[in-house]
């Protein structure tokens, strides 16, 4: 088993920054992607951004140039420093880990809590 414990959301203003960070606990499988999924009321759950343990990276189309994804050197946590945000970031974002290294949307195998995020107009 793994366990993912988010940490770093709040409240920001539009124009502003936030980082998000998520540290990965207990089984960790050697090859993996850790992901940033976004979840706001009455849509689907959208990945954000990915990572592989190599530092491979995907972005969804909305955050490219604004947010970037990263790993620390342990590879046990997972980063999201999100610049210029706009009131659309707004949602629970959820640190996630599959094993493998596809970086597409497909099947996450473990998911933390979820931290909100909130930016103001």
């Amino acid at each position: 088993q793994v366990q993912l414990v988010e940490s770093g959301g709040g409240l920001a203003q539009a124009g502003g920054s936030l980082r998000l960070s998520c540290a990965a606990s207990g089984s960790i499988p050697n090859i993996n992607v850790m992901g940033w999924y976004r979840q706001v009321p009455g849509k689907q759950r959208e990945l954000v951004a990915a990572v592989t343990v190599s530092g491979f990276t995907n972005y969804a189309d909305s955050v490219k140039g604004r947010f970037t994804v990263s790993r620390d050197n342990a590879k046990t946590a997972v980063h999201l420093q999100m610049n210029s945000l706009k009131f659309e970031d707004t949602g629970v974002y959820y640190c996630a880990l599959k094993v493998g290294s596809n970086l597409g949307p497909s099947k996450y195998d473990y998911w933390g809590q979820g931290t909100q995020v909130t930016v103001s107009s």
